[in-house]
């Protein structure tokens, strides 16, 4: 099958899910492992907007899960520890938790409640249109710094495993100041 058939072929296979989630239109494919992701703009629970300049040279990490998902409870608490760490050693890694839940009280009590620090949106079509069709969770992508795929994880994921992904995002050396 050459490319664009392929393209075409997943662009069919998403119309059910745009339709059923109310999105306009699909503009794009999810992207593969290796290709560059269609970042959506997309709103986030307390009302602010991620356009997709804010992923520029940022490894992203984005998280689909529920707040009924016993394995998305205990994965998310490993995504926390993720971007704690990445906060604290000023590391080009952002995280985007991916609400499938429709009531978005019900997801800030719930996020409120874990501890979550990270950004989390409600916009799953856009979201699963750029980068991850099966409606699995949790469901972890991981894009580099260039913008490319590089992981589509499935499943609950290993405290040990999460970490690791912060190797993708060293942290720019630190100047020493002159005395």
């Amino acid at each position: 099958m050459t490319r664009p058939d392929a393209q075409r072929r997943r662009l069919v296979l998403l119309a059910p899910l745009a339709l059923a989630t109310g999105a306009a239109q699909v503009h794009a494919a999810p992207a593969q492992k290796g290709e560059p992701v269609a970042w959506p703009t997309v709103t986030l629970l307390d009302g602010r907007t991620l356009t997709p300049a804010h992923w520029q040279g940022q490894v992203g990490v984005v998280v689909f899960w529920s707040t009924t998902c016993p394995f998305c409870r205990r994965h998310n608490q490993h995504v926390e520890k993720l971007q704690q760490a990445a906060r604290a050693a000023g590391a080009p890694l952002k995280v985007l938790g991916v609400a499938r839940d429709r009531d978005a009280d019900t997801v800030r009590r719930y996020a409120r409640a874990q501890g979550y620090s990270f950004d989390i949106t409600q916009d799953v079509a856009p979201m699963a249109a750029a980068m991850a069709p099966r409606s699995l969770i949790p469901q972890t992508a991981v894009v580099g710094r260039d913008g490319r795929l590089l992981q589509l994880l499935p499943g609950e994921m290993f405290e040990e495993d999460v970490m690791e992904l912060l190797d993708l995002a060293p942290a720019a050396p630190q100047t020493k100041a002159r005395t």
